[in-house]
């Protein structure tokens, strides 16, 4: 056995030990020790391999294998420009707190900085952004390196999954190679000097504990207290704000991510409830409890910033979101579980002020249901959405306007999930994470929603080759030819139009159908919401794409409408 099939033999032996089931292969030359290991393990039943030509998508897909299994995930490369092409997956998941595990093959020692092909820095190629990171030297036949290759891929695995720090998030492993990067010919190779096996019994080389949180400060009780809900992490820290607040009869709000149950849980139509100021100054919270990040709604910045407000946030980890410098207290999730206090608040007066915020809800939603959105609208599109997706539908939803518009027009819950990229909130890469959810989520309905922009962005994400697996995964896009998030924001104002189209609007008049018949994706434009809800009633069969065509001119008239309902709704 040469010494880089050793190397990558028991790297891969060891990932498997440690939980890993699914990885993600770009293929390329130096990678080479690793892709057959990888493909030996296949084949013995023990990882399911994904390979993807292009790697940012690679990246992505292993990202959405991340969030969708709660499982790290690695994703292998080659050297050079592949490993840099890593690099926007790696940030979502450092502010996601994905584990997701990059491995890049790599030159060894001896070629970096001599102008040697495809070398590169890669050690520290991903700066801060990763929780670990280690620069694993090529192999050389000689005896007691299997416990420290095996250590290593422990250190990151505990890394990834936060069992020694507080919290989830990418590692980077850099592992170079030498020829031969192929396995010897049956019965050629020289015998390794000792044994590389791994712990008898299958268990990791080293079994890493989580340390516990040994005492927990519980959260002072406020009666006129607001929860907001934001994109968390952890899904079981969002469930517990729900159980917190609930005991506590404190009105919730939560943006669109995350289990049904949250968002079931909270006021309907909560951050459009917000754009009434007129209303919230007359019915203002003593306190603000955020719960995740919120990436979404200026709604909930703008109250986060009022005047006399106190905000306390609780912390998934070792930092805290706070962008605007408010916040007066950190509480650990733990925190969430303490019983309440009722004997230390006016429980009567907090009740009083919390029935206010639920009728003013009901009053919105039940206006909005008087009113609805007119077809075809992005808010329209979101509506039909709503009501068309089935009970246990996994939706991981893109950036810029789709989200906005569910987050707006959707009275409740979209799906029984909702997933999406909010640790950066960019558009890159929102095919691949999807594909990547609906194939940790097998038996389960995922689909996905995006604009135009996004689904191009990612279009390389439809490349799926004749022996992969495929996901079953329903892709609806909302086409407006363009930017139309920033007909919404300020560059939108009728007063800028000179040059908008130019530097904002970026129409690109694509075909999309066009492209999906190139990929050999089924394509459906729907024209309606009764088409729209005939496609996505359809439990997704393959990959599919949905296309809805809307105007983006009406993007913010549309939404100043909403705002203007709200604002007559509860000044009645």
């Amino acid at each position: 056995m040469n010494p880089s099939t050793a190397l990558a033999s028991v790297l891969v032996d060891e990932l498997v030990r440690g939980g890993v089931r699914d990885v993600v292969l770009s293929p390329g030359s130096r990678s080479a020790p690793l892709a057959y290991a990888l493909l030996a393990a296949e084949r013995d039943g023990r990882v399911r391999l994904h390979v993807r030509v292009d790697e940012r998508s690679a990246g992505f897909l292993a990202l959405g294998l991340a969030k969708g299994s709660g499982r790290p995930v690695p994703v292998v490369t080659t050297s050079g420009t592949a490993v840099a092409n890593l690099h926007p997956a790696v940030l979502e998941a450092h502010h996601a707190a994905v584990p997701l595990l990059v491995l890049s093959a790599d030159r060894p020692h001896e070629l970096r900085g001599t102008g040697a092909n495809q070398t590169t820095q890669q050690p520290g190629i991903f700066g801060a952004a990763v929780r670990w990171s280690f620069d694993l030297p090529a192999p050389v036949a000689r005896p007691g390196l299997g416990p420290f290759w095996r250590s290593t891929i422990c250190r990151a695995l505990a890394a990834a999954t936060g069992a020694v720090g507080p919290q989830p998030g990418p590692v980077h492993l850099d592992v170079c190679f030498r020829e031969p990067l192929v396995p010897d010919p049956d019965d050629t190779g020289a015998p390794w000097p000792d044994s590389l096996d791994g712990r008898a019994d299958g268990a990791p080389w080293v079994r890493v504990d989580a340390t516990a949180r040994t005492s927990v400060t519980p959260i002072e009780e406020v009666a006129r207290t607001l929860v907001v809900i934001g994109s968390a992490s952890d899904p079981s820290v969002a469930t517990d704000a729900v159980g917190w607040a609930q005991e506590r009869g404190h009105p919730l709000i939560a943006e669109p991510f995350g289990l049904a149950r949250v968002r079931e849980a909270a006021l309907p139509h909560g951050p459009l409830l917000l754009t009434a100021t007129d209303w919230v100054d007359a019915h203002a919270p003593e306190r603000v409890v955020v719960v995740g990040r919120i990436t979404l709604s200026r709604a909930v910045g703008a109250l986060l910033r009022r005047p006399g407000l106190r905000v306390e946030v609780v912390s998934e980890g070792g930092a805290w979101p706070d962008p605007s410098h408010v916040v007066s207290a950190v509480h650990a999730g733990d925190a969430l579980r303490a019983p309440a206090d009722h004997a230390s608040v006016d429980r009567a007066a907090g009740s009083r002020w919390a029935d206010e915020w639920a009728s003013a809800a009901s009053a919105l939603a039940a206006a909005l249901e008087e009113a609805p959105a007119a077809w075809p609208s992005g808010l329209a599109v979101a509506t039909a959405l709503g009501a068309a997706l089935p009970e246990l539908a996994v939706l991981v939803v893109g950036s810029s306007n789709p989200v906005r518009d569910l987050d707006l027009a959707v009275a409740t819950s979209v799906a029984a999930d909702v997933l999406a990229n909010r640790g950066l909130a960019g558009i890159d890469g929102i095919v691949s994470t999807a594909a990547g959810v609906a194939l940790a989520r097998s038996g389960e309905p995922v689909y996905a929603v995006m604009g135009d922009l996004t689904f191009l962005h990612d279009a390389n994400g439809l490349l799926v080759g004749p022996e992969e697996p495929r996901p079953d995964l329903t892709v609806v896009v909302v086409n407006d030819d363009g930017g139309g998030i920033f007909t919404t924001l300020e560059p939108g104002a009728p007063e800028r139009a000179d040059g908008f189209e130019r530097v904002f609007g970026t129409p690109t008049g694509t075909d999309l159908a066009a492209l999906c018949a190139a990929h050999g994706v089924p394509h459906v434009l729907a024209g309606s919401a009764d088409e729209l809800a005939a496609a996505v009633e359809l439990l997704p069969d393959g990959l599919r794409v949905v296309e809805v065509r809307v105007d983006r001119a009406t993007h913010r008239q549309a939404h100043a409408d909403l705002r203007s309902l709200a604002a007559r709704t509860l000044a009645r």
